[in-house]
């Protein structure tokens, strides 16, 4: 077992940290038990002594070394890098080996230090998914997991766990370093060497002040925190740990509103508040003016408008019998369907401007690396309208040329694939050749072809999309290092882009019954929870501070979007499918985790979040410091958006609309 290393930052001094007896603190580590494994970690009890006569102010360091590595680690010229994961704000190097000048910027691990990359990163622990952090390094994966926040009880003050109630004290926090190689927990915290407001607002570390540590004169404090050490082939060892991490800190969201007044509620606030008649669409935004809305379009097909949109509300009009839904959904589809395709490419525009002029010019646009189809949108357009056509075929309706359209479009795309099965991430306006890879965009293409042999029976592209599977799962999955998804992020890792390949798992498993794809959805859901919350932080901000909005269940957005969207909830019924071929708890678990925050994420009652209308929410759900750039009239922060965003109900919808409807939905009514 490797000893702890203690150190401290007193305040009012200088940035380097100290070690502990130069401060007259005592350390004294008695281990409880355990063994170091993902199921008994071992448990080590922790009291800090202050032996000052007077208070002491600072952050405290407790930092685990990782294992003495290969003596040619620092005689190489390029020596193998640890890699670290901090769930939700640091996976591997955070892709510090990529180009640093991109227009989003997020903490980056480089040993040649340039902004926005360096050696070390601390942070806030609500900044994390769990209060963990891993090294991994020579084939063994460590971890240092501790309480994310203090709290005063009767008894006084203590790390807080489930079921242990008092008043919130004071945030932890973690951090990670490649010189010396570390991870490590703080009382006290830092955002440090920079702190992240998003991708585009930072500011270099604070001097210490609310964020220290208080010691009273003679004060004692006991804390435990829990250590690993495992044998590590691949970086999917975090998923056992994480388990434990789960078990150890899990607490259940707020049950709320129910899952039919959910839908119902958030399906009548889209179709009246949302609907654009002359766009054949919703918009992006909805503002209440009070008197009027005010509405801001962002047209795409599809992601944050159209058909992410437009399928889950006709999911959600079969379900509840609303045929006026049903009309609005089908009239996005057939128009996107009918008007949207580049006779050049073959491939759909990606949004309609002024005039019914169809161009890619998207809002996303000026991230691209060369302008074209972003396999992103072609993708995720696709597998939407075959999953409409799907719904309407079991309610007795064909629509045989939305699935000509996607036959069209995905037999070019898949001519699109490099060697090794990548599919792109933009395509050709004026060939539909892949023009640009290296990212995770192309696999909702995959996830669209593998839909398309599930609903058809067609199975001329299995083979190819099997090669692809492997490709991603390799390269991405695997290593827990999914970049390159959504477009605004310039290729940054985050959560939203595994969902198609949890999709493409599902439905190429459904097919072929190839064990190796349960395997996959398995991993890949592991990886989707390394962002999903396991506790409720406490949130400090209005208006979620107020009205007890629970973070577990909901997933960070990625490392540069340092919020909570409800994208992950839209794969319900992936988990469900699972379950249905391998019973799992922790799978499980999580799955009853999304389902209740989905639905508790809207306004139940006109302005409840400070805004809006019954049925109404936003895409941002602020859990931590980061994103907090909304304001009310008065200037102070708010921790949502104030509009309604109907791709993000849509999101909701589509995980409550499928299997859970008749599972946790007649549960949720007992």
């Amino acid at each position: 077992m490797t000893s702890l290393r203690f150190t401290a930052r007193p305040l009012g001094q200088a940035e380097e940290y100290l070690p502990l007896d130069t401060q007259s603190i005592t350390a004294t580590v008695v281990t409880i038990g355990g063994d170091g494994s993902p199921d008994h970690p071992w448990e080590q009890r922790i009291t800090l002594h202050n032996l000052n006569s007077q208070p002491w102010q600072g952050v405290i360091r407790i930092s685990l070394p990782l294992n003495v590595p290969d003596p040619r680690y620092h005689q190489s010229e390029n020596p193998e890098l640890p890699r670290y994961f901090l769930p939700g704000f640091l996976y591997g190097t955070n892709r510090g080996e990529a180009p640093l000048f991109t227009d989003s910027q997020t903490p980056r691990l480089r040993m040649e230090e340039e902004f926005p990359a360096f050696r070390w990163w601390m942070t806030r622990s609500d900044r994390l998914s769990h209060p963990v952090a891993f090294g991994y390094y020579d084939f063994c994966m460590q971890g240092l997991c501790g309480s994310p926040y203090l709290i005063r009880t009767p008894e006084g003050r203590k790390q807080w766990q489930p079921g242990l109630h008092g008043e919130f004290d004071q945030f932890t926090g973690f951090g990670c370093s490649l010189d010396p190689m570390e991870i490590s927990y703080t009382l006290g915290y830092e955002n440090a060497p920079w702190f992240f407001l998003d991708s585009h607002k930072y500011t270099p570390r604070a001097a210490l002040g609310d964020n220290c540590l208080t010691l009273a004169a003679d004060e004692s404090l006991t804390i435990t925190l829990y250590q690993f050490n495992l044998p590590a082939e691949t970086e999917r060892a975090l998923q056992p740990a994480l388990i434990k991490v789960y078990d150890l800190f899990h607490e259940l969201p707020r049950r709320r509103t129910p899952l039919r007044q959910t839908a119902s509620e958030m399906v009548t606030a889209i179709a009246r508040d949302a609907w654009l008649p002359h766009k054949h669409s919703y918009a992006c935004f909805v503002f209440d003016k009070g008197d009027h809305f005010e509405y801001r379009e962002l047209p795409s097909i599809s992601w944050t408008n159209g058909l992410s949109t437009a399928t889950p509300m006709l999911q959600c009009a079969h379900r509840l019998g609303r045929e006026d839904v049903r009309k609005q959904a089908l009239e996005c589809i057939d128009h996107i369907v009918s008007c949207s395709l580049n006779p050049d490419s073959g491939l759909p525009f990606m949004c309609e401007k002024e005039g019914g002029r169809w161009d890619n010019h998207g809002w996303w646009s000026h991230k691209q690396p060369v302008p074209g189809h972003a396999a992103y949108l072609v993708g995720q357009s696709c597998y939407l309208i075959l999953k409409a056509y799907q719904l309407e075929k079991e309610h007795g309706v064909e629509h045989a040329d939305w699935l000509a359209f996607v036959k069209g479009v995905l037999t070019i795309t898949q001519m699109s694939r490099n060697s090794d099965g990548e599919y792109p991430y933009i395509l050709s306006e004026r060939t539909g050749a892949g023009l640009s890879y290296d990212s995770f965009s192309g696999c909702w293409l995959l996830a669209a072809a593998a839909k398309y042999a599930r609903i058809t029976g067609d199975d001329q592209w299995v083979s190819d999309l099997m090669q692809s599977m492997y490709y991603y799962y390799d390269t991405f999955v695997v290593r827990q290092e999914c970049y390159g998804g959504p477009l605004d992020i310039d290729k940054q890792i985050d959560s939203e882009g595994i969902l198609s390949f949890i999709r493409a798992a599902h439905d190429l498993h459904a097919v072929t019954g190839y064990p190796a794809l349960l395997t996959m959805l398995r991993d890949a859901l592991h990886y989707e929870y390394t962002f999903k919350f396991c506790y409720n932080t406490p949130i400090q901000v209005p208006p979620l501070s107020k009205v007890g909005w629970s973070s577990c269940g909901g997933s960070i957005t990625s490392v540069t979007n340092p919020h909570i969207h409800p994208m992950s909830s839209s794969v319900c019924d992936e988990m469900y499918y699972y379950l249905s071929q391998q019973e799992d708890t922790y799978i499980r678990s999580r799955l009853q985790d999304t389902l209740l925050w989905s639905c508790q994420c809207h306004n139940s009652f006109d302005r409840e979040l400070d805004y809006g209308l019954t049925g109404w929410m936003s895409e941002r759900y602020c859990h931590s410091q980061g994103l907090l750039t909304e304001t009310y009239p008065d200037g102070s922060p708010a921790s949502t958006w104030f509009a309604l965003m109907p791709w993000a109900c849509g999101s909701i919808l589509e995980g409550l609309a499928g299997t859970a409807w008749d599972t946790f939905g007649a549960m949720d009514e007992k």
